[in-house]
């Protein structure tokens, strides 16, 4: 049987108090941006839960199961100088070097996901150290990191059954899939997802094909992407808390996690696969991080008396006396969840959901829980969910999002985020941990598009016949008075403003060979929403030409072009005549 590698138990054993003041005694030592007491230790007084993190154990990444309570020393990782822990603070612990090993193939998943996420989530500032001081907290880093080449555990990393019997109730919601059991959910894996959420955060993080809730690398990838939702930054305290909440909603568990993020920071050193630490003690009372759980232990029984003797100090209890029949105690008939009081899902008033590509939705899905009666049942669960082909999200990039109905029995999904692919996709309502009919919502992401065309510039467009124009043809595209990004455009030059037919002669374009075009398609608007054509020429054909641009979404713009007859070349005068000459003067004539 599977080892029971888990989270939180429900407030109330003693031995969880004790790890509780424990983690809070180191936590005030330890957790980063607390303030700091007058024996130079920080206090965790800014790392409380927020309103924001729901008290639903199903809506943690865990279901809010146990987890290991070990702490990590008192000082940045180097060699201690008392191997001992005083037993007033919490879990005893290896001290020193060894607690800031991490498992070779362990450490490089949450690297690998920390890089992932640098790319799909920049601004949510992913740092690996948190991953590993979750896998620390959840698992001891993959049981000191017993994981084969893939990174899948060498057996599966299982959490005790959710069954309420000191633990939250979560009924079963894969049919045993992950767990291996059709009655409760249990957590699993490295970083211990429930899997009903598993179901939609799961990521494939090794890249083959599959995503295991009990590969390391799907499993860190995939709590990536769960501390980065709701375009949290986690370089700031207060998305790190409602992150590190949200995977487990207790303050004793947000301190721990901070702790040891805070130890990693301070350095770390990778150790080989299998040989990593492996904690000591849980939140649930349970130790040990044993593969197979402990055997049973049978408590003697005394040997049996000799016929005719008695044990000294003892006595031969006398025969019962007969009495009155015992009623036998009626068993008690559990108080219905809302969850199970719900008969039917209903549209609450959603709007028309379309969007332009790359927009947000301007419109929010909403569904109502309702009774057969047709009550509202509030404090239920839904689960949103993004279905078919395309790239549209909700906002911070997931395509799952769950709600808690308020007392209307009314859930809001968040707001749906375009993507690129335009047509119909589907959003489907359900319940979680109760199977009734769900609802679908059809939405629309409509290709970008622009409803006006304006020139840049008011300069008049002219060139002479067999030249090029001066000034290229630029214009600015707005939808609804803003700018319109990204929108398709062509350009033509018509024969006539009644002709949309391409024009055989006067002005052209050149394609990327220098050949003559008078049609340009597959242009777009910048981020600006301005489009610069190229340059345009002029065959030996002279007068009014026109060039119409059309836009996605039906702007038009016809720009007027105009081409001159080149000038005449001035004919040069001919060689000037001779000037005639006088003829000689006639000579007086001689003397008589």
């Amino acid at each position: 049987m599977a080892a029971y590698i888990g989270r939180r138990l429900r407030k109330g054993a003693a031995t969880t108090a004790v790890a509780a003041l424990a983690v809070a005694a180191l936590s005030a030592s330890q957790a980063p941006g607390a303030t700091v007491d007058d024996q130079g230790r920080r206090t965790a007084s800014d790392s409380q839960p927020t309103s924001e993190v729901t008290t639903d154990d199903s809506a943690s990444a865990t279901g809010n199961s146990p987890y290991y309570t070990d702490l990590p020393p008192l000082h940045s990782p180097n060699p201690s100088p008392s191997p001992t822990q005083s037993s007033a603070i919490g879990t005893p612990v290896s001290r020193g070097e060894a607690e800031a090993g991490i498992p070779a193939t362990v450490l490089d998943a949450y690297k690998k996901a920390e890089a992932a996420l640098g790319t799909a989530k920049p601004g949510c500032n992913l740092p690996w150290q948190l991953l590993a001081a979750i896998g620390k907290v959840e698992s001891g880093q993959a049981r000191g990191g017993r994981v084969d080449a893939n990174g899948t555990t060498t057996s599966p990393i299982l959490g005790p059954q959710l069954d309420g019997n000191g633990f939250a109730l979560i009924k079963d919601t894969d049919n045993g899939a992950y767990d291996g059991n059709s009655s409760y959910d249990s957590a699993v894996g490295p970083m211990q997802f429930i899997p009903s959420t598993w179901a939609w955060a799961g990521r494939d993080g090794n890249g083959d094909g599959k995503k295991d809730p009990n590969n390391v690398y799907d499993a860190a990838l995939a709590a990536g992407h769960y501390l980065c939702r709701f375009g949290w930054d986690l370089s700031t305290q207060a998305d790190l808390d409602r992150a590190i909440l949200s995977y487990n909603n207790s303050t004793e568990y947000l301190n721990l996690v901070l702790s040891w993020l805070e130890y990693y920071r301070k350095g770390i050193h990778e150790v080989p696969d299998g040989t990593g630490t492996l904690p000591a003690g849980r939140s649930d009372g349970n130790s040990g991080a044993s593969p197979t759980p402990s055997p049973d232990t049978t408590t003697p029984r005394p040997a049996p008396n000799k016929p005719g003797t008695t044990t000294p100090g003892t006595s031969t209890p006398a025969p019962a006396k007969p009495g009155k029949p015992t009623v036998p105690t009626p068993t008690p008939v559990p108080t219905p969840t809302p969850t199970d009081t719900v008969d039917h899902l209903e549209d609450a008033g959603t709007a028309k959901l379309t969007a332009m590509a790359g927009d947000a939705f301007t419109k929010k899905i909403s569904t109502r829980a309702e009774t057969s009666d047709g009550k509202a049942v509030g404090k239920v669960r839904i689960r949103f969910t993004v279905v078919g082909d395309t790239d549209t999200t909700f906002t911070g990039g997931e395509s799952v999002a769950t709600v808690v109905t308020g007392s209307t029995g009314v859930a809001v999904a968040p707001a749906l985020k375009a993507g690129e692919k335009t047509g119909d996709f589907t959003v489907r309502a359900i319940v979680v941990g109760r199977t009734v009919t769900g609802v679908d919502y059809t939405a629309t992401v409509t290709a970008r598009a622009a409803d006006t065309l304006a020139r840049t510039g008011t300069t008049a467009l002219t060139c002479v016949a067999g030249g090029e124009f001066a000034d290229q043809v630029e214009v600015r595209a707005t939808y609804d008075g803003a700018l319109a990004d990204n929108v398709a455009a062509t350009a033509t030059l018509v024969t006539s403003a009644d002709d949309a037919t391409v024009n055989t002669k006067g002005p052209y374009f050149k394609d990327a060979d220098g050949k003559t075009v008078r049609t340009l398609t597959g242009l777009e608007t910048d981020a600006n929403g301005l489009l610069k054509l190229p340059k345009l020429y002029a065959d030996d054909t002279v007068g009014t030409f026109l060039l119409r641009i059309t836009t996605t979404g039906g702007a038009t713009l016809t720009v007027e072009l105009t081409v001159t007859a080149a000038p005449t070349p001035t004919e040069s005068a001919g060689p000037a005549a001779p000037t005639e000459s006088a003829g000689p003067s006639a000579s007086a004539s001689p003397s008589a």
